[in-house]
């Protein structure tokens, strides 16, 4: 295989998903199903599709679920390395832990709790190589804090518009090209946040770049409210670029071994989860529910996130109930 085939990728996969307690307590973020699939499954098969057939994923929250994630799903003719951080390294410090993994050429990093069809083969192309990194950016309003430059290269992180900035900020992506040359920035084994490497590279002169990309589909599962989203446009077919990697999916998604009981009404953006059972009569509506769980009948919920192995015995709306 040539150089030029032989991509390498790192997932960020070590975060402690804070706002999406009780539910990341359970199950680490990367692995939240979308649809029934684990978060981090789709990213690999995205990477793998677009060419990368070296991969690695740094973990710390719950990295025993994760290391057995990517065992029982390692792929034939790639290779995969799972990095271990006992104390959480950033995400720098992550990458640096893996320097030698990741070897003299660029690599891609993408973060592990987003789902995107942006073809990442174009964004690895895309790294400018006399850059630092090269980071992906697009117009997300709620997330726009990234200045940039008049030649359109990042200048600054949040704050106050810096004088020399005349265009909106913009948002980064999670998904960005590094250089290994980064490591000679950062020390082994201490938490180092990247963006900070970024601010003092950019004061000393040094460039990275920022390649803009519209027309893609981007999402975080940050919180619930986004996790239910990403379910609801996924079942409304609003989200065409994913559909190769979720085949057969209908509204309800339900898993095979769910069982809903007679009368049960789904009123859209309805996740079962395998082992699921829904009793008679029960109500849902924007509600995703993970494996094992058992609502009881007539129950109604709506816009709710139920964890796995739950039972749900009450009404709720707007709620995350685990166990």
């Amino acid at each position: 295989m040539s150089a030029q085939t032989t991509r390498t990728a790192v997932v960020l996969a070590a975060g402690l998903g804070t706002r999406l307690r009780p539910l990341s307590n359970q199950v680490p973020k990367p692995l939240f199903p979308i649809a029934n699939r684990p978060l981090l499954g789709i990213i690999l098969e995205q990477l793998i599709a677009s060419g990368f057939r070296r991969l690695a994923i740094n973990t710390h929250h719950r990295a025993d679920d994760l290391r057995d994630f990517v065992e029982s799903h390692r792929p034939a003719g790639v290779e995969v390395v799972v990095s271990y951080e006992p104390e959480i390294l950033g995400t720098g410090g992550g990458l640096r832990q893996l320097a030698g993994f990741l070897g003299d050429k660029p690599f891609l990093v993408i973060n592990g709790d987003i789902i995107t069809d942006l073809n990442l083969a174009r964004a690895y192309r895309r790294h400018r190589p006399e850059a630092l990194a090269t980071m992906i950016l697009h117009d997300y309003p709620r997330f726009n804090n990234v200045w940039l430059d008049p030649a359109a290269n990042p200048a600054a992180f949040g704050g106050a518009r810096p004088s020399h900035c005349l265009a909106a900020p913009l948002a980064f992506t999670g998904i960005q090209v590094v250089s290994p040359r980064i490591f000679a920035l950062m020390s082994s084994g201490v938490y180092v946040d990247i963006i900070n490497i970024y601010r003092q590279a950019i004061a000393s002169g040094g460039m990275v770049a920022g390649a803009v990309e519209q027309g893609f589909f981007w999402r975080d599962i940050g919180t619930p409210q986004d996790y239910l989203e990403i379910h609801r446009l996924l079942l409304a077919g609003r989200v065409p670029g994913l559909a190769p990697l979720f085949p057969n999916l209908s509204d309800p998604c339900v898993s095979p071994g769910a069982v809903l009981e007679e009368g049960v009404c789904c009123a859209g953006g309805v996740t079962v989860g395998p082992g699921g059972r829904v009793g008679r009569g029960a109500h849902l509506k924007n509600t995703v529910i993970w494996a094992g769980t058992i609502i009881a009948p007539q129950v109604r919920l709506e816009d709710c996130l139920v964890g796995q192995g739950v039972r749900v015995r009450e009404s709720a709306r707007g709620r995350c109930f685990s166990s």
